[in-house]
């Protein structure tokens, strides 16, 4: 099991919080999840123009970079990016003067000399549910641009970062809550229990299409083939397997739709701050 090693230096040079100092204030924040499609030659430029103007732009204007990252396989060209805000408002607000930034229209324009960098944006608005352990946000005056992580959660020294796992969950009709029952009352345990690492769970925003019936969360791993036997031990354990029963028997059958659970393996960018 990772340990806690969050030294003081670091706390103060990356806005990182230990788990135990964040207040129940914290939560509640809205984080946007960002997937950008690169054309076909372009990731390497669009990961350039983040690294040396867009993450310190994002900052400059309110809003906490958390983590970015391109999946494991990689055929579309994909960033995936997570970004937090204290409210929707305040989200509104950053963006609109990111995007009116001189600097930042310099650097789109440099950067798009030879083509566009993005072919379309994906965007997802959540906050946390109530079992989430990570990436809670903004201090509640709105002053201090901090973010937390679970207490085992230690960052991966260069060159040797964690393997992240994003998962959604699409429930049956109605099985949220109890989705929600069965993570915080045993699954996150036994995550633990097999070495995972869990991050941040979150439910979408009452606006959006799946609102209803979508959990979506982030773990880390050490790396491929940990994460393979994390998931086979997980599986074949007999606590979770009493526990899924039990928790398919109360509501008459699977608590998920059919291909409704997807995964996708992430790799931190060299210039996330999750890593």
């Amino acid at each position: 099991m990772i340990k806690t090693l969050l030294a003081a230096a670091s706390i103060v040079s990356t806005g990182i919080l230990s788990a135990a100092e964040i207040t129940p204030e914290f939560k509640g924040n809205i984080f946007e999840l960002r997937t950008y499609h690169a054309p076909p030659g372009k990731l390497d430029a669009l990961l350039t123009r983040f690294r040396d103007h867009t993450c310190k732009l994002f900052a400059k204007h309110g809003m906490i970079n958390i983590g970015y990252w391109v999946p494991a396989e990689n055929p579309d060209n994909l960033l995936v990016y997570l970004m937090a805000y204290p409210d929707k408002e305040a989200r509104d607000t950053s963006w609109k003067a990111f995007m009116a930034d001189p600097e930042w229209k310099a650097a789109y324009s440099a950067s798009e000399t030879d083509g566009k960098l993005v072919e379309k944006v994906d965007q997802i608005f959540m906050t946390p549910t109530d079992f989430s352990e990570g990436f809670s946000a903004i201090a509640p005056d709105k002053t201090k641009k901090l973010y937390s992580l679970p207490e085992d959660y230690v960052p991966a020294p260069a060159g040797n970062e964690h393997l992240f796992e994003m998962r959604t969950y699409t429930a049956t009709e109605g099985n949220l809550p109890d989705l929600h029952a069965r993570f915080r009352d045993h699954t996150l345990a036994l995550f633990k229990k097999h070495g995972i690492t869990n991050l941040a769970y979150f439910e979408l925003t009452p606006d959006q299409k799946g609102t209803e019936n979508t959990l979506l969360y982030f773990i880390a791993h050490k790396d491929a083939d940990a994460a393979k036997k994390s998931w086979q031990d997980f599986s074949n354990d007999s606590d979770w397997v009493a526990a899924k029963n039990a928790s398919e028997k109360k509501t008459g059958g699977s608590l998920t739709e059919k291909d409704g659970v997807k995964s996708v393996f992430l790799t931190p960018t060299d210039f996330s701050p999750v890593k």
